[in-house]
């Protein structure tokens, strides 16, 4: 081999290792840029497996079977539409929805969404401490302990911590959703036959059914998520440029959030409905009826991860909540600001926390009741919000390129009119064939 030779073969090697050497610091880069903007998409998915999705969830499998697994395909679809124009509001026009929708509909309709909202997160937030009330009382602890210690410490994380330090604490609390995956593993169902719900539709026209699916919507596509997603995405101070890793935070949220349904719904209704228990009120009842059905690993998981769930939406949602009404009312508000900086802000964060936790405590507190009719209201609310949401988006003289495709129109406002059609048949059963409705326990 000639010199010559032996020269060019070096410096087609060298060439070739510093491609491969710009290639992974290419790569590097984009990871780096994408940890930098993810949290907002994959928080806000995962909080909606809140203490009421998760009793919602289980209700559906105890009762229902596989019968509703078809529904996490459209509601995933759904999810991430709808998350993913919040996501380009915020990095195009670096504002709140609530703020949008001030600025473009006038302070009226602005105060209606605030007041509804107040009081749809309010019962949200008595859900989630209800869920830590049921959740430690299955390990021994009585709610009166276990609901102030977990207010309290809720409370102290966003006074004290700053968006940075909250933000990796949720990410954080994210990966304790894995305790359903084992869950529904140690539950040994029948994968086939959930495989074949999840892709062919089964629908009941009854009461009972439409219900089940109204509050699986409802918990799935929660309104409240809207203006919380928006919001961290503003405080990051996401630019447009970083638009692609900001919907590709959304798709991961989008996605995670739906196999955890997934897994939810197939524990439940391997076990629980497989063996005639379905009359259950909460995912406690779940929990505690795994244990002696799918053994006492299967029912401790599930009952770690309705805590974990509980806690982690017990700080976000009135977080979510006090943001919407100052950004509406014009109120500074942040986790970065200080109490007297922000004083509104922590005001109301407070407030929801301590009436949360609050009416749990009262004796008798019909708990499972809240937590499911929380979730039916969320999908009363959530058109009302959607239309809002998708006159924004289509604004030119907001978005300027970036308004919606021909796609996710059609997806948004089947999504709204889906919802609106449910809440109508459902008012129907409920005033002319009340009896239509048995075991769904409202």
């Amino acid at each position: 081999m000639s010199l010559t030779s032996i020269n060019a073969r070096v410096e087609q090697w060298r060439q070739s290792t510093l491609r491969v050497r710009r290639r992974g610091r290419h790569l590097w880069r984009r990871l780096a840029l994408f940890a930098a903007v993810l949290g907002p998409g994959l928080i806000t998915s995962n909080v909606d497996n809140d203490a009421g999705g998760i009793s919602t969830y289980s209700l559906a499998g105890a009762r229902f079977g596989y019968l509703l697994l078809w529904s996490i395909i459209p509601m995933g679809i759904a999810l991430y539409v709808s998350e993913e124009m919040c996501a380009r509001m915020a990095v195009v026009t670096g504002k709140g929805l609530s703020d949008l929708i001030r600025e473009e509909f006038g302070f009226r309709p602005t105060f209606f969404v605030m007041v509804t909202g107040f009081l749809v997160d309010l019962g949200n937030v008595v859900a989630e401490f209800a869920g830590v009330a049921a959740a430690m009382e299955i390990f021994g602890v009585s709610r009166y302990i276990s609901v102030p210690i977990a207010g309290l410490a809720v409370w102290m994380l966003v006074l004290r911590g700053t968006s940075r330090q909250v933000e990796k604490v949720f990410l954080a609390l994210c990966t304790f959703y894995l305790t359903y995956v084992f869950s529904a593993i140690l539950a040994k169902p029948d994968w086939f036959e959930a495989t074949r719900h999840t892709v062919i539709p089964t629908v009941q026209f009854n009461a009972g059914y439409l219900l089940m699916l109204t509050a699986l919507v409802g918990t799935t596509i929660a309104p409240w998520q809207f203006f919380y997603l928006q919001a961290g995405f503003v405080e990051k101070r996401v630019s447009p440029r970083h638009y692609a890793q900001a919907r590709a935070d959304v798709i991961a949220g989008s996605v995670s959030c739906m196999l955890i349904v997934f897994f939810i719904i197939v524990c439940t209704a391997a076990t629980l409905y497989t063996s005639g228990v379905r009359d259950i009120t909460g995912a406690a009842d779940a929990a505690r009826a795994l244990m002696p059905l799918a053994g006492p690993w299967a029912g401790m998981l599930f009952a770690l991860g309705l805590l974990n769930a509980s806690l982690f939406a017990a700080s976000i949602l009135p977080l979510s909540t006090a943001h919407v009404i100052c950004e509406g009312l014009g109120f500074e508000a942040g986790i970065d600001r200080k109490f007297k900086e922000a004083p509104i802000f922590y005001w109301l964060y407070t407030i929801l926390i301590v009436v949360g936790a609050g009416l749990i405590l009262i004796p008798g507190a019909p708990l499972w009741r809240i937590l499911v009719l929380s979730q039916v209201v969320n999908g009363i609310w959530l058109p009302i919000v959607l239309i809002f949401m998708i006159r924004l988006v289509n604004r030119r003289g907001l978005m300027g390129n970036q308004v919606n495709s021909p796609v996710f129109n059609v997806i948004a406002w089947i999504t709204s009119l889906t919802m609106i059609a449910l809440t109508m048949v459902l008012i129907y059963f409920g005033l002319f064939h009340p009896a239509a409705a048995p075991g769904t326990g409202l």
